[in-house]
């Protein structure tokens, strides 16, 4: 096989893991906290978009071919290079290949029926990011579940992977707080404020701070 051949390629991967595998997107259950939970997808061989597409990108880089995530909204998407051609597969449908009129139909499927397709929406995204995406969609699963401890912990797991997101710090310890571990919010109310010093978020955030260590004294 060619090393840009980009359609041999996505027919290989589609024929490894949504052919002799039967992974595919749980369309049924989608909103199951188990299609975030790779080792669940794993067992299942179902999943999200985000989950199912770790182990594409990882089956297709075992094979020494160039992909990566990419930063689409609502539904993650990953894409194959060869040369100056890139190929642009949805993983929750099997690795079907997506030209630009179905993109502008699956961006408007998400977003509504005003969004428009634009190039930023097909940028390369880092596996850290990739990581972080589906970190997060299990927490947000946590939450919609009312498991505030599980999605602190999912919280906990991202912030691991990326201990810059000050954003994060600041989930945490609002998290921390409705959960009245009071020393772990605080905790994270200064790392948040360590990386953000300044502006209106920040003077809430001192302000959290302060009615929390006053609960101390």
């Amino acid at each position: 096989m060619a090393a840009d051949d980009l359609s041999a390629q996505a027919a290989a991967i589609a024929g490894l893991l949504a052919g002799k595998y039967e992974y595919e997107g749980d369309r049924e259950t989608y909103d199951d906290p188990a299609n975030a939970n790779l080792l669940r997808v794993i067992a299942r061989r179902r999943g999200l978009p985000v989950a199912l597409g770790v182990l594409w990108l990882h089956a297709a880089r075992a094979g020494g071919w160039r992909v990566h995530g990419l930063d689409f909204p609502g539904h993650f998407l990953i894409g194959l290079e060869g040369g100056s051609e890139k190929l642009i597969l949805d993983v929750f449908a099997g690795g079907m290949p997506l030209d630009a009129r179905a993109l502008r139909k699956l961006v408007k499927r998400v977003q509504g029926p005003v969004a428009e397709l634009k190039p930023a929406m097909l940028a390369p995204v880092s596996d850290r990011a990739v990581l972080l995406r589906l970190q997060n969609n299990l927490k947000l699963r946590r939450l919609q579940s009312n498991d505030l401890a599980g999605a602190l912990a999912s919280a906990e797991d991202m912030l691991r992977i990326a201990p810059s997101a000050a954003g994060l710090w600041r989930e945490a310890a609002v998290m921390n707080q409705r959960l009245d571990r009071v020393s772990a919010a605080l905790r994270c109310y200064d790392r948040f404020l360590g990386l953000v010093p300044e502006g209106e978020v920040a003077v809430r955030a001192r302000m959290a701070a302060e009615e929390l260590r006053s609960r101390l004294n």
